[in-house]
């Protein structure tokens, strides 16, 4: 049996043919026996009153032998004193009046006889006792009898009705179970063949539905990286192709005597030499930092000497630029746990962007605050450039993406530099993003966790 359906139905069977015929066996039983004692307690009144009946009507219990009992309770003919009868009559002394349970006439019934004893009264006063035959000596009327089949066939007519009503929902529920889990095993087919773009339909809230839910961010999340590794593959590409194309046209020029060789031949030529030490170099570094193989030197530092390095580094390539760098940096920060060389290289990327779209005459401040809500610390870097787009917010820090229309070539730099930024900070146990409006410049911001709380 390979089918889940077919498995799940029959444990469905299963368990409803058991449950089904113990519930019905369990309640025949019951009734039965709440039956029985309902019957046997009705005889027994019913014999008491007679008896006090024919008490009443002579005044003795003279002739009492030909007494003709009651339901359960009958006479055998003929044997008035038969000491089997399945009932006895005793005086309020506990002597035997009318014999039966093995008790004769004369004979004082024993204690424990007088303490099953149930006392006859007529007029207020106490004018015998009855000893009663056990409830497993009690035989039913054939009235009776005929009415707890009739209970007893309803019982079984309805167990069958459960379990057939029982044995639907059954299929029903598999089908829903089995359904969706086709769905995503024809869906896994398909990823397995190449088919990142499927999605199943959500049909439920349950554990199901939130395995689909699971299987579609999952797709999602794979056609994504597909796309970006498909996208940085021609990045790469592409931006391997340009400076070796220079390199091996110049020196093709040279090999063949076409160009002579001079300064600014050799300056381009390692320039585009640069370009490419520097591509392979962050390829690299995020090749590290994905496998967590990235060497990080923690120690304990303080953010404005974060913020004052990457200013000092960077104050010389601003002022040629006409850009105003400045410092901004609140008193009494924690140390936060950082490799101090790594947020160097995050600064510096976040700067070499702040300075790539920032106008002349424009202005980059670099902050290290408390945060607002938390014991962590943010760093920024405040730029007065266009801005960035609101849909592109979220794509900025992605390899290559290829929302800066204006990427400049006349840099050596490989376009990975805010992705870098990202793997940086992150695999130090930071968060960094962007904030911006467009016309109104952009905030690079990263947050720390604190190293230690200064005790004010």
């Amino acid at each position: 049996m390979r089918s889940l359906s077919t498995k799940l139905l029959l444990a469905f069977m299963a368990v409803i043919v058991t449950g089904t015929l113990l519930s019905a066996a369990v309640a025949q039983r019951v009734t039965r026996t709440v039956f029985g004692e309902f019957i046997f307690n009705q005889a027994q009144a019913e014999l008491t009153a007679r008896m006090a009946d024919f008490y009443r009507a002579r005044g003795s219990w003279a002739g009492v032998e030909r007494f003709g009992g009651g339901p359960g309770y009958q006479n055998r003919p003929g044997q008035g004193g038969d000491p089997n009868r399945s009932y006895a009559l005793l005086s309020p002394d506990g002597d035997v009046i009318l014999p039966g349970l093995g008790l004769r006439h004369g004979m004082r019934a024993p204690q424990e006889a007088l303490d099953e004893a149930v006392p006859i009264e007529v007029e207020n006063e106490q004018v015998g006792l009855l000893l009663l035959t056990p409830r497993a000596a009690f035989v039913p009327s054939p009235l009776a009898e005929a009415f707890l089949s009739r209970i007893n066939l309803a019982l079984w007519f309805g167990a069958l009705g459960a379990a057939a009503l029982a044995l639907l929902l059954g299929i029903f529920l598999a089908r829903r179970l089995v359904d969706p889990l086709k769905e995503m095993t024809a869906a896994t087919q398909a990823v397995a063949q190449g088919d990142l773009d499927i999605q199943v339909p959500v049909r439920s809230q349950d554990e199901v539905g939130q395995l689909a839910e699971a299987f579609n961010r999952m797709n999602s999340e794979l056609a994504r990286a597909r796309d970006q590794r498909r996208q940085m593959t021609a990045d790469i590409a592409h931006d391997l192709r340009t400076p070796i194309s220079i390199i091996s046209g110049y020196a093709d020029g040279l090999a063949d005597g076409v160009l002579d060789p001079n300064r600014e031949m050799f300056s381009i030529i390692q320039d585009e030499s640069k370009r490419l030490e520097v591509l392979v170099e962050d390829l690299r570094l995020l090749s590290l930092s994905d496998a967590g193989e990235l060497t990080l030197n923690l120690a304990p530092v303080p953010p404005a000497g974060i913020v004052e390095r990457a200013a000092s580094t960077y104050a010389t390539k601003s002022r040629a630029k006409n850009i105003s760098l400045e410092v901004d940096t609140a008193d009494g920060l924690p140390d936060v746990l950082v490799d101090a060389d790594r947020m160097a290289q995050v600064m510096g990327h976040l700067l070499e962007n702040a300075l790539r779209h920032t106008p002349e005459q424009g202005r980059i401040t670099l902050k290290a605050q408390q945060e607002e809500r938390g014991s962590g610390v943010l760093l920024a870097v405040q730029d007065t450039g266009p801005g960035i787009p609101e849909e592109e917010l979220g794509h900025i820090f992605d390899r290559f993406y290829r929302g800066d229309v204006s990427r400049q070539r006349t840099e050596a730099r490989s376009g990975l530099g805010l992705a870098i930024a990202r793997s940086l900070v992150e695999s130090q146990g930071g968060k960094i993003w962007a904030e911006s409006r467009p016309g109104a410049g952009a905030e690079m911001l990263i947050r720390l966790p604190a190293y230690a709380v200064e005790n004010f």
